[in-house]
């Protein structure tokens, strides 16, 4: 089935796009690199729509904007519950809560009907996501009711954002990802508007909220939040020129690779079912940690070796059935 293999290699470019992301944050507020990576992203589907064509329809433009909303909800969630800990069960729960809420969706409502082969393969993609997702080494903490929540409701802002942009027409082309990205970058911009209009206002300059010079929580490369590089002093040295226009390429670049993620999720979601699309896509941390693996030599433990198998026998198995 083509969509599986769209939907398979849309999530690893998710995941690249998480990795660049991540090494941006490690420099930049979150919010900043969000925000930047909208924008960045923003203009590569506004290059690419005319070119490929599609209808603005009143429908797919609500339905766009609605998915640009469920998208800044996911990543403003998604931070606060790492941050809060403890990662090893909230990023796994997060990311198969992503995958289960547009999979029921999909079974339940929408009527999809899968072969048994099909089944036996979402089933084994949930627990590749698990294992994908685990952070070794983490200590055994009860994680609290409120990062429960947290990552319970980011993983259901991911999953509303597959549903929603499946509600949208083959004929509206990349026009629901235009104004998905428009709408997250007009809301991520105004929060970090704010943010400059708070810092004035405390006699600092405005450029002060898109570096951190106080504990704040950017994202590993692995894609989790990054408390061991927050800063602790409120008078923390700067970093370099150089690395900070590293990290706004970065950014950039994120924003561009996610676009393309999308771009191949769209088209998954219209070729095939929405369950099937959205178990594949929730295996996005596997191009995170190939890439951390690879470019920055990050030790892949063997739970997740495991679960990058298991993601390619259930990504053979849900394009065979």
């Amino acid at each position: 089935m083509i969509s599986a293999i769209l939907a398979l290699l849309g999530a690893l470019i998710y995941g690249a796009a998480n990795f660049c992301g991540g090494l941006a944050a490690k420099r930049l507020r979150s919010i900043a690199v969000t925000a930047t990576a909208a924008v960045s992203g923003l203009a590569a589907l506004a290059i690419a729509q005319p070119l490929l064509g599609g209808a603005w329809r009143s429908a797919d433009v609500a339905w766009g904007a609605l998915a640009g909303v469920f998208g800044v909800v996911a990543v403003v969630l998604l931070y606060a519950c790492l941050a809060i800990g403890p990662m090893s069960i909230l990023s796994p729960l997060t990311a198969v809560v992503s995958a289960i809420a547009p999979m029921l969706w999909g079974l339940l409502v929408d009527g999809e009907t899968l072969s048994p082969v099909a089944y036996a393969g979402l089933g084994v993609a949930l627990v590749a996501v698990v294992l994908v997702g685990f952070i070794p080494g983490e200590k055994v903490v009860r994680p609290s009711t409120r990062g429960l929540v947290m990552a319970v409701g980011a993983g259901a802002a991911i999953g509303g954002f597959l549903i929603v942009v499946d509600q949208t027409s083959a004929g509206s082309g990349l026009v629901p990802l235009v104004m998905s990205r428009a709408t997250s970058a007009v809301l991520t911009l105004a929060i970090v508007a704010a943010m400059a209009v708070v810092a004035v206002r405390r006699g600092l300059p405005a450029a002060s909220v898109l570096t951190p010079s106080a504990p704040v929580i950017g994202v590993t490369p692995s894609g989790h939040a990054d408390l061991e590089h927050a800063s602790t002093s409120a008078t923390a040295v700067a970093p370099p020129t150089s690395s900070l226009a590293r990290a706004w390429w970065l950014a950039i670049v994120c924003g561009v690779v996610d676009a393309a993620a999308n771009a191949l999720m769209l088209v998954a979601l219209r070729e095939g079912d929405l369950s099937i699309v959205s178990a594949l896509t929730a295996l996005y941390p596997a191009g995170t940690i190939l890439l951390a693996a690879l470019v920055l030599r990050e030790r892949v433990a063997g739970v997740q070796w495991l679960g990058l198998a298991l993601a390619l026998v259930a990504g053979g198995m849900l394009a065979l059935g």
